[in-house]
């Protein structure tokens, strides 16, 4: 019972206490992965020659590990292949929280701050289903669509890896804290947000019949 109980935790360390409102923060692993699949994109912190850079990428998670790719030409990628020491972060806004006191103003979110060392992917078989967890984190079903990448293309893509071991979820969901009735002031509450995907807009090369991925594939895996 123990290691099912481990199992469903990411361990805490120093790097993923959460030190202001820890209520708001968890460690539970089916949350944090929860919101790397429902997000498209995460920040990468890193420092090359000691300057910090935080930069954007897509990415998939399969199983433990979360996988990012680039061009082999790329500065970030071959500093990653190296084995760099990376943050890696994510973050979902659920709404805007207006309250009445303009300090009070916030932003209903879940976010995922993730650390570790990434690793050069060099297996044939890893490469290939890191490729296909991050295409179908685009779309689903869309690496079955598009087919898998041809021989010189293959040769061009760098993939690492970074294990999802030492990592903090951390949510903030509900009203306004001054939230109380009065008799007059600006109006109070939250105006939510989501991430949704808009009608497809079909390249000029598509020919007639082919139709778009179907909504339900469009639609990002919101738990709950």
């Amino acid at each position: 019972m123990d290691d099912e109980r481990h199992a469903e935790r990411v361990p805490v360390t120093a790097r993923t206490v959460v030190r202001r409102l820890p209520g708001r923060g968890t460690h539970d692993r089916r949350l944090i992965e929860a919101i790397l699949d429902e997000a498209f994109i995460c920040q990468v912190g890193l420092a090359i020659d000691g300057q910090p850079y935080v930069i954007p990428m897509n990415y998939g998670r399969s199983g433990n590990r979360l996988y990012l790719h680039g061009h082999r030409e790329s500065r970030t990628l071959r500093h990653l292949a190296a084995g760099a020491d990376v943050c890696v972060s994510v973050t979902l806004v659920d709404g805007l929280v207006l309250a009445r006191s303009v300090c009070g103003h916030s932003v209903n979110y879940r976010s995922v701050v993730l650390f570790g060392v990434a690793s050069l992917v060099t297996d044939d078989a890893e490469r290939l289903e890191a490729l296909r967890c991050i295409t179908d984190h685009f779309v689903a079903g869309r690496w079955a669509e598009a087919g898998e990448p041809a021989a010189h293309e293959l040769r061009e893509v760098v993939v690492v890896s970074i294990p999802i071991d030492e990592a903090s979820a951390k949510v903030r969901d509900g009203a306004p804290g001054d939230a109380k009735v009065a008799a007059s002031g600006p109006w109070v509450g939250i105006i939510p947000i989501e991430l949704a995907t808009g009608t497809p807009v079909p390249s000029s090369s598509v020919p007639p019949g082919i139709l778009p991925p179907a909504s339900d594939r469009l639609r990002r895996p919101r738990p709950g």
